[in-house]
């Protein structure tokens, strides 16, 4: 199924069935819609509203078609609707939706899970990647039984109180609540220090010896634009966590099966104590979980002391989506396409952004990549805070008018799924050379 817009012109783009849909939403739902990720503010205006999706495609009610790079937020590894997820999932709603009990499938996806991820032993399921990171830092402070956690500024770990603090200006320092509500006792035990600055963390962990019960990290960046770890940063991490007995907590909840099978652990060789999964091992569906070595694990309830529950978790749907992903993935790998392709994506955004002379940077690990309109590489959330973003919201609202659905934000990752055809690539090159054109002439 090819675009049906030529990249090298620009279409009538009217959204007034989505405008109306928004009039309505905002009445009922705070900022019309049910995550601040799609509410556009970032790049202002209104969201579309989406009928269907299908492949690398979306459709909205006004009648647009779209190259989708959000996949989802990360899930859609093989794209939207795939017959083996939808055929999986009706094959287990024919059984019933939920049951407040255990089913085969939890063992199935759980010990694929652990087959898969060499430093998982066992693993807990959960409905969301704020409960993965949520229940894994309980743990971490369960297990070692000190309180103090390690956050790097600009990484997202959902909106659990203690992890949603603000970037501080010193190398290490105590953080403010970024949201009302949280309260400073909430994160009164939070650090936060920059990524990719491993003197930051050892000056943490010589500031509060012996207090602190875990690091958590993306050790890929997903939630500050694409941002890799630097060449040797997560082994250091790795080394000084295990010299002073601190957990390293991998928040894989974007990266987990989709840099690689393993996740990015398996990428970078680097083996955490925990790890939150979300996404990818709910096949679209909301499902997400958290795992280490069993001699951590067992340390939750009801094996152990640690409390942690949920009516929905290990919901049967989501178990049979993600078990049908999980096994696409093991049966037909599909990373070496994806390299390819998300490859032949970054050097056409590059070229094209050369030729417009913007100031600018392409960062890409696997399937997961940003355009940073950016002077010079960015390393940590200091230097994606130096991106200009009101040229980026330009070029958004210019590629979404040309058929290309890039997350709404500068400081958020696209990803590339399977589904993605070499024409979609070529499509996307030509809308962005044609949208620069149009912003800078």
């Amino acid at each position: 199924m090819e675009p049906k817009t030529p990249a090298t012109s620009k279409p009538e783009y009217d959204l007034s069935r989505s405008h109306e849909a928004f009039l309505r939403a905002c009445k009922v739902i705070p900022g019309g819609v049910n995550s601040p990720a799609r509410a556009f503010g970032a790049v202002g205006g209104e969201p579309p509203f989406m009928a269907r999706a299908e492949g690398a495609y979306l459709y909205d009610i006004d009648g647009h078609q779209y190259i989708d790079y959000i996949g989802s937020w990360g899930p859609m590894i093989f794209g939207h609707a795939h017959p083996t997820v939808r055929h999986a999932v009706v094959e287990a709603l024919d059984h019933g939706s939920s049951f407040g009990a255990p089913t085969t499938r939890e063992v199935d996806i759980a010990e694929a899970v652990v087959a898969a991820v060499p430093s998982i032993e066992k693993v807990r399921f959960v409905s969301s990647g704020t409960e993965a990171t949520m229940s894994a830092i309980r743990v971490a402070r369960g297990v070692t039984g000190r309180n103090k956690i390690v956050k790097m500024t600009g990484h997202y770990h959902g909106h659990v109180d203690s992890l949603l603090v603000q970037a501080g200006s010193a190398a290490t320092t105590l953080g403010f609540p970024n949201s009302p509500g949280v309260t400073p006792g909430a994160i009164e035990d939070t650090i936060l220090c920059p990524f990719n600055d491993v003197s930051a963390v050892a000056a943490a962990f010589e500031r509060f010896p012996e207090q602190v019960a875990a690091v958590i990290l993306e050790p890929v960046a997903g939630n500050m634009g694409l941002v890799p770890p630097r060449p040797g940063y997560l082994e250091q991490i790795r080394e000084l966590t295990r010299k002073h007995g601190v957990m390293l907590v991998f928040d894989e909840v974007m990266t987990g099966f989709r840099l690689a099978f393993g996740g990015a652990q398996e990428r970078f060789a680097i083996d955490p104590d925990m790890t939150a999964l979300g996404k990818i091992i709910g096949g679209g569906l909301p499902a997400a979980a958290y795992g280490a070595k069993s001699a951590v694990m067992d340390f939750v309830s009801p094996a152990g002391p640690i409390y942690q529950a949920g009516t929905l978790s290990g919901n049967p749907l989501a178990m049979a989506a993600g078990l049908a992903t999980v096994g696409m993935l093991r049966e037909s790998p599909p990373y070496e396409r994806l390299e390819a392709i998300s490859a032949r994506l970054e050097d056409g955004l590059r070229r094209a952004a050369s030729d417009a002379k913007v100031p600018h940077v392409v960062q890409r690990v696997g399937s997961m990549l940003t355009l940073f309109f950016n002077q010079g590489p960015v390393h940590d959330y200091e230097d994606a805070k130096r991106s200009d973003t009101a040229l980026f919201g330009r070029f958004f609202w210019e590629m979404l008018a040309r058929g290309v659905y890039l997350p709404c934000s500068q400081f958020e990752a696209a990803f590339v799924s399977a589904a993605h055809t070499d024409a979609d690539i070529d499509h996307t090159v030509d809308a962005a050379r044609d949208a620069l054109r149009a912003i800078v002439g």
